[in-house]
């Protein structure tokens, strides 16, 4: 497992091992010994997420305030374009966003603690996201940032107009929305 730091340090970029040969190929796509070893992090997982979409779904930005998640993001097929926004008001990228490619063929995984928003577009015909969480679904704390916020400036890579749902469409502005402290 390889640790690739991105611009917003507490957001990891996670490469597997590949063992490959001509019968296919095997990898951890998570052990908790080495992720503790490699990233410093005690984290339990407690629910695991798998969603379908098809080209130009964009799912996001979303977040709980109320039992709020770290999320451990993949693209099981296909491929997506991640994002990650720090809504941390005490912290000193407050307001920036990375974003990554994940996908099936890369293997690679985006860590997103608490105090982020997190969304993602399909650039792939469709794409099969599974994430792991660290806290449970509270409806009630479910929370959703306007994914084209002009404050925010995202760029999502899209060439033609998302496919989003009644939630994301929504959202609220980034300057109005529930923040962390």
């Amino acid at each position: 497992m390889k640790i690739i730091p991105t611009e917003i340090p507490d957001i990891l970029l996670i490469e597997p091992q590949i063992f490959q040969d001509d019968r296919g190929f095997f990898f951890e796509s998570y052990n908790q010994q080495k992720f503790i070893e490699k990233t410093g992090l005690n984290i339990n997982f407690v629910q695991d997420n798998q969603s379908l979409s098809k080209q130009n779904v964009l799912r996001g930005l979303h977040y709980q305030i109320i039992q709020p998640q770290g999320k451990l993001v993949r693209a099981v097929s296909g491929n997506i374009f991640d994002v990650a926004v720090d809504i941390r008001q005490s912290s000193p990228t407050f307001g920036q966003w990375v974003g990554y490619e994940l996908s099936a063929e890369n293997k690679r995984q985006l860590w997103i603690p608490v105090g982020f928003a997190h969304g993602f577009v399909v650039l792939s015909e469709v794409a099969e996201v599974l994430y792991k969480t660290t806290d449970y679904y509270a409806p009630g704390g479910d929370r959703t940032i306007l994914w084209n916020d002009t404050e925010l400036a995202i760029n999502w890579q899209l060439t033609t107009t998302p496919i989003l749902s009644a939630k994301d469409q929504a959202g609220k502005a980034f300057k109005d929305a529930d923040l962390f402290p």
